[in-house]
Order: structure tokens, then C-alpha cells, then sequence
């Protein structure tokens, strides 16, 4: 650092800033603000070392005026007034010292722009080196010029917005150049200052921020003014590089290497990773920002959510890759602290999870340098009694690739809504449904009689027990009362076997609730909406996307009135053009192997070397949980055996459920090398289950190109089983150890049991149907 000048030999410098200052009294304040920041931010001096020489500099002038006893002998303002001259005396000083005369005459220059809009605006810095506090000053001057100037410049101010965007919330080239058309620097100045440390907020962050811009933005072509539905929750953005501190701060870098072990090595080891990052510590820094921002929150529920780097990207979605945590925040401010701290650890931990790791090696992406910011949302949704929760809560997808009848129009989009909190409608849980909405025709159903619509229903909901300071799961009838607000819209009462809608709180009881959203679904305003807002985010995005969203039923007459709450907007890496075949339509019989008439996607596997069956039947009659379990992690096996061969699985019920006993319990790093996965929805004792369209798990397979099918042999679908039970089973050869389970898991080469051919599956939406079959010899 120099010192500040003394002698008259730097006074021509410093007097020509002094003289060229005085010409703009009112200017001159923000002119000097503009060349401290330079100076500090070329490092002539720091603010620190600056602001204590103006107080040591002002001590001495009160000497040399005789003030002996300055805390009587001059008042407060007095003496901020001396701070003051000195503060823009030492400005003078060091910037005539240590920078070129030019530069302050652009800085002059940049300052008069606003006023003199006559003039040629010039960007005089460069803004991929320049410092944000020079960036911001900046952009706010060209947004406040008149538009038939600002149209002359607009090119320096998308310039500034994507240098902070891409420092700030993300550097994906994609979702760049969508947000600089959205974001004004008002925006990018907000999440400035709800951001905890200097790194990016993530993609998660980015989605929902960018999609409520979108949203806000007049549209020539929107049905109804979207920003008068549409709003977000209060958030709180944890920067990528509190990430890295938390790392270094507790020597967890030799971790990171986990991405290039094997498998078995990945699995075998999270744990003690996962214990590891638990037991972790935080920088006092971020402790004590966290402490400010839940103080100003209050004891409202919040969320703590992964935002990686990754995260929701145009060509990832990382679905249900990281952890989520829920937050009560009803204990004292201490304790309240201390569990957000620790889900952020559950979050950080997750980035080493062996799902994450193993997707990342399946997508491309396992070089990258991934970085987990945090998303800490306020829950939305209100107190009813003890509980905490929304009226509705969903999932929506601007492209409805799932159609149950050539009715439904894909391009109107799908929705998955439950009551209560949003985590069921993106999970599958046993014996629980969420409402499935074809948003073509939103009252269609795949159900038809009232017995049917009861079963597939609604009937645990998620909640924040407020008293116990917990998430909890319970029964609706143990929630909802006839008193809950918009319960009429929300369910139908189950009488005398068929259902009927609610008109008085006085016929509805607990038993008799039955959460179907029937009369929600026939309210046009809030379908139109819905369809709105994914056909307004799918455009701006130039891709299909989906939405988390809660529901607000605002009591109205003659029908409510209805506000979305954003939670999460990401773009769909789905195929964009789906291959669609005409079905092969001189087959001879004995070459085909299945038919599905159901849920059909657009598509073509071609060249199936070998089939992986899971037998429904002796899959049911396992005794045990455990043997349950294990052959899942057989199948897990033969994915990793089968890696580099073309293979196609098929098994009962519904894949990767949290309940053993619906269907095989795994993830998708069990399952990747598969290129389709078939659910067999074979009919039991309790009917026949819902496939997995909608979930986390679904989304994985479409992401990475594994097709779903559901195939329903008692509903009419054929299924050559006698070929899948009796063919000869390759697993004892493959895998030895693994024999045990060869009754349970076959593995049919189908070259060697079929005189050399492969398999071929045709997939066609249009005519809902799908074919395997022997290709001729």
C-alpha cells in the first residue's frame, strides 16, 4: 500500500481531480464512491486500511484546530461532517497517487451518462474483469435511461447480466441465454442479498428464480395474466463455495475421489462417509449469517434443499439424485439453528451417495467438479390445528407422454396433486395414489367404477406436527376435518358404495373422505392455469418442463380463486424427438413374445440380446424380507455383468418402490444399463398396481433413455409366459454365486435360445400399443 501524498510534488494530479470535482457539487459524492471502489478493488488499498486512516487523519485535524476534549467540544455531526472531507480528501489522494487520469475521466463520464442521454454511451471497463460493486452502479445507470436510448446500449447491459449470472446462479450456456432475457439487475441484486457466501446458488436455485421471471413477464399469447397467480416462497441461498469451506474446514477432500472407484467400493464406503460429513463443522461465518436469516424468518417450517451446480440443468435433472430436508423450526432459536446446520450436512453428504455417483458415470458428467449450493425454502401452506401444510401440492410436466386413452393430448401436459405436503406426489408409497391429471381432459381417469377410484386414492398425507416439531405421515381421516377450508373441492364423500360431491360440512365424516380432487379438476380457471403456466415456461425454455407447486384455494364467490406457489422448475432432458415406428404387421405368431395395449410411449429397441425376468408369482410367494431385498441386489449384479450388451428387464409390480412387497427394491444404479424396464401388473388379492409414472425413479429411466412399459396380462395384454418361465436360464453361468435365486431371476440369452436372432420391440403412442418379437431368421 502507498502512503497517502504529502509533498507538493503530487499536487498538479490531485489538483486537477480536486478541480474537475468541483464543477459537479452534487455529482462529486457518487463520483468519489466510484473511485474508491476502483482503488480497492485493484488492491491500491483495502476498505479496511482506508477507513482507518480517514479516522486516524480526522484525530489529527481536531489537534491542529485546539479541539483538547473533541467528545464535548464537537457534536455528532460535526464530526461526521469531518469524516467526511477527509474520507474525500484521501479519495483525491490515493487515486492520483496509483491510477491514470483517464480512468477517472471515464468514471465522470459513466456518471454524467444518465443525465446527458444525448451523448455517446460508451462501457469504458471491461465487465468480465470488473468488480461487482462497479457492475451493479453500472447496469442501474443504463436501466434508468429512456428507452430510445437504452435500446442503443442494450448489448453492454446483457453483457453485465451475464457476467453476474454466470458468476452468480449458474454457467450452463443454456440457461444463460434464457435468463438474459428475463433478469433485470433489481433481480440479480436480490438474490445478492439473500446469498450467504460468493458462489453460484445452483441449479435448483436458478430454475425456480428464472421460471417466476418468465412467469412475470407479459405474454401477447397468455390466456390470463400469469403474474397474478403465480409467486414464490421466501428463500435463502447458500453459495458452492460455503461447500468447498465446509471440505476443507474438516478434511474431507480425500472423499472425492470416490467417483472412480468400483462400484462395490462406492456402495460399501458411504456410510462412513455419510457419518463423516454429519459430524462435520461449519465456518463461523456462515453460522452466524444462517443465525441473522432464520431470526428474520421466525419460527415458519422451512425445507433445505439440494441446488448443485448440476442440478436441473438443460441436459441433467439429478431427479431426486440429493436429499431434501424439512425443517419444523418450532423449538427455541439454538436448536433451530442446529437442525438446519444439519441438513445442510445430510445435503452435502448426498453428493457422494452411490445413486448420484453412478448416474453422473452413466450421463458423462463424472469428471465434472460437481458443487452443491443450498436452497432454503419457507414451506408453504398454514396452520390447521397442530398441522402445518398446503390444500394442494403437486408435480406437472408440460409433455404428457403417458396416455391412457388416444384422447388424451400429450402436448396439454400431466399433473400428479395430493393434499398435504408435495412429497407423495413425486414418491411412490405402498398402497397410496396420488391424482393423476391428463391436463387435455383433466376429469378422465384410468378408473371407472366408484370402487376403483376409492382404492387408487389419496390416503395418507404428509404433514409438519408443529406441537411435536416433526414430519409426519397419518391418515387423512386423522387430519382432515369437516371444517378444513376447500375440502369440498378437495374430496368427495363415499356413500352407499358410490361417491358423491360435499355441499354441507354436516354429511362429512371422517371414514368418509375420499381425496379424489373431482370437483378442483372441474374448475376450468385452475386447469386453464395450470396449462398456462407450463405451456408459457415450455416456450420460453424452447423444451418441455416440468414444475413442483403448491396450491392456495382462496375462498371466492361464486368459485374460489386459486394462487400457485413455485417451488421448482426444471427443464426436461427427456428424448426431444421420440422415434416412432409403424407396427409390424405380419408377424407370425410364434415369433411374438408380449403385447402391451396401455401407457405406451413413442419408440424402438432394437437388437435385445438378452431378457432379465424377476417372476411376478415366485417373487409374491418369497417368505422373507430379506430374500426380498437380495434379489434386488441381484439384479443389481446382472446390470454390471450385462454392461456393454443390449438387455431389456421385466419384473412384477412396480420397480423401485419403497415397499418391498409391490415390487424389486431398486435404484438406479441397479438398473442403468437396462433399455427398457417393464412393470408386470399382474392381478393380486388386492388388485391390480399403479406403474411408476410421475416418480423420481420414473424420471431417471426417461432421462437416460430407458423406456417404461406396463404390461397387464390379465387385463387383455398378451404375454407368451410359458417363454419367459420354461426358456434356459443363463444366471447360474453369469453369476455362480448368485444360483440360489435362478427359480426367482432368469437371465435368457436370446441368440442361444433362438437359433441367433435378437429381439426387437416396436413402441407407437398413437395406437397405444407396443410389440416384442423375434426378428425373422
Amino acid at each position: 500500500m502507498n502512503e497517502a501524498p504529502s509533498g507538493p510534488h503530487e499536487w498538479p494530479k490531485v489538483l486537477a481531480i480536486y478541480l474537475a470535482l468541483s464543477e459537479y457539487p452534487i455529482l462529486a459524492r457518487q463520483i468519489r464512491e466510484r473511485m474508491r471502489q476502483e482503488m480497492f478493488a485493484r488492491g491500491v488499498i483495502t476498505p479496511e486500511q482506508f477507513e482507518s486512516e480517514v479516522q486516524a487523519k480526522a484525530i489529527l485535524t481536531q489537534q491542529e484546530e485546539g479541539l483538547t476534549n473533541p467528545l464535548f467540544q464537537e457534536s455528532a455531526e460535526e464530526w461526521e461532517e469531518r469524516i467526511r472531507i477527509i474520507r474525500d480528501h484521501l479519495t483525491d489522494f490515493y487515486f492520483a497517487l496509483n491510477l491514470p487520469f483517464s480512468l477517472f475521466e471515464e468514471i465522470v463520464r459513466a456518471a454524467l451518462r444518465p443525465r446527458k442521454p444525448e451523448e455517446e454511451i460508451v462501457l469504458t471497463f471491461n465487465p468480465e474483469l470488473a468488480p461487482w460493486d462497479l457492475l451493479f452502479p453500472q447496469a442501474e445507470q443504463y436501466e434508468q435511461l429512456p428507452p430510445e436510448k437504452k435500446e442503443k446500449i442494450i448489448h453492454h447491459l446483457r453483457q453485465i447480466y451475464v457476467v453476474i449470472i454466470r458468476g452468480m446462479i449458474s454457467d450452463q450456456l443454456g440457461f444463460i441465454g434464457v435468463a438474459r432475457e428475463y433478469f433485470n439487475i433489481s433481480d440479480l441484486e436480490a438474490i445478492r442479498r439473500r446469498r450467504i457466501g460468493r458462489g453460484k446458488i445452483g441449479g435448483k436455485a436458478a430454475g425456480l428464480l428464472l421460471a417466476h421471471k418468465i412467469l412475470q413477464t407479459d405474454s401477447t399469447d397468455a390466456p390470463l395474466p400469469l403474474q397474478e397467480h403465480v409467486i414464490i416462497p421466501e428463500s435463502i441461498f447458500l453459495g458452492a463455495d460455503v461447500f468447498y469451506d465446509f471440505i476443507a474446514h474438516n478434511n474431507l477432500y480425500p472423499f472425492f475421489d470416490q467417483k472412480y472407484k468400483t462400484e462395490e467400493e462406492i456402495r460399501t464406503e458411504y456410510p462412513e462417509i455419510r457419518r463423516r460429513f454429519t459430524e462435520g463443522e461449519f465456518p463461523s461465518f456462515v453460522v452466524d449469517a444462517l443465525a441473522r436469516e432464520l431470526d428474520r424468518l421466525g419460527n415458519v417450517p422451512l425445507i433445505v434443499r439440494s441446488s448443485s451446480l448440476l442440478e436441473d440443468n438443460f441436459g441433467t435433472s439429478f431427479a431426486g439424485k440429493y436429499e431434501s430436508v424439512f425443517c419444523p423450526n418450532q423449538a427455541t432459536p439454538r436448536e433451530n439453528l442446529r437442525a438446519v446446520l444439519d441438513a445442510i450436512r445430510q445435503v452435502y453428504a448426498s453428493t457422494l451417495n452411490p445413486d448420484a455417483l453412478l448416474y453422473r458415470r452413466q450421463v458423462g458428467l463424472l469428471d465434472y467438479d460437481e458443487r452443491m449450493a443450498i436452497l432454503i425454502q419457507r414451506v408453504e401452506g398454514f396452520r390447521y390445528g397442530r398441522y402445518f401444510f398446503p390444500q394442494v401440492a403437486g408435480v406437472a410436466f408440460s409433455r404428457n407422454p403417458f396416455r391412457w386413452t388416444p384422447r388424451i393430448n400429450p402436448e396439454e401436459g400431466f399433473m400428479r396433486i395430493v393434499c398435504g405436503l408435495g412429497t407423495r406426489a413425486v414418491e411412490r408409497v405402498a398402497g397410496d395414489y396420488p391424482r393423476m391429471v391428463a391436463l387435455s381432459h383433466p376429469t378422465l381417469r384410468p378408473e371407472v367404477n366408484p370402487a376403483d377410484i376409492r382404492k387408487y386414492s389419496q390416503h395418507l398425507i404428509d404433514v409438519i406436527d408443529l406441537e411435536a416439531n416433526e414430519f409426519r405421515t397419518l391418515p387423512v381421516a386423522q387430519v382432515l376435518r369437516p371444517d378444513y377450508p376447500g375440502l369440498e373441492y378437495l374430496a368427495s364423500l363415499w356413500e352407499d358404495d358410490y361417491l358423491k360431491d360435499i355441499f354441507f360440512a354436516g354429511e362429512v365424516t371422517p371414514g368418509n373422505i375420499v381425496l379424489n380432487f373431482d370437483r378442483l379438476l372441474r374448475e376450468r380457471s385452475f386447469t386453464d392455469l395450470m396449462r398456462a403456466i407450463l405451456h408459457r415456461l415450455a416456450q420460453a425454455y424452447g423444451r418441455p418442463v416440468d414444475i413442483e407447486f403448491t396450491l392456495d384455494l382462496i375462498p371466492g364467490r361464486p368459485r374460489p380463486r386459486f394462487a400457485v406457489h413455485l417451488l421448482q422448475c426444471r427443464p426436461l432432458s427427456s428424448r426431444e424427438v421420440a422415434i416412432t415406428r409403424s407396427l409390424p404387421t405380419t408377424l407370425a405368431p410364434e415369433n411374438i413374445l408380449f403385447v402391451a395395449t396401455r401407457l405406451v410411449p413413442d419408440g424402438v429397441v432394437s437388437g435385445v440380446e438378452y431378457v432379465v425376468y424377476v417372476d411376478p408369482h415366485r417373487y409374491a410367494a418369497i417368505p422373507d424380507d430379506f430374500t426380498r431385498y437380495e434379489v434386488g441386489r441381484v439384479v443389481g449384479r446382472i446390470n454390471k455383468r450385462l454392461a456393454g450388451h443390449r438387455y431389456i428387464l421385466l419384473g412384477p409390480g412396480r420397480w423401485g418402490s419403497s415397499n418391498i412387497s409391490l415390487g424389486v427394491k431398486v435404484g438406479y444404479a441397479d438398473i442403468y444399463n437396462t433399455s427398457m424396464l417393464i412393470e408386470i401388473a399382474f392381478a393380486g388379492p388386492a388388485g391390480t398396481p399403479e406403474v411408476s409414472y410421475g416418480t423420481h425413479f420414473f424420471q431417471d429411466l426417461v432421462e437416460t433413455n430407458i423406456y417404461p412399459l406396463a404390461l397387464y396380462p390379465d387385463e387383455g395384454d398378451f404375454f407368451r409366459r410359458e417363454f419367459f418361465e420354461e426358456s434356459p436360464n443363463a444366471l447360474p453361468a453369469l453369476l455362480p454365486a448368485d444360483a440360489p435365486l435362478a427359480d426367482v431371476v432368469r437371465v435368457i440369452h436370446i441368440p442361444t435360445v433362438c437359433d441367433g436372432r435378437l429381439l426387437d420391440v416396436v413402441m407407437n403412442s398413437q395406437e397405444e400399443k407396443a410389440i416384442a418379437y423375434l426378428r425373422p431368421e
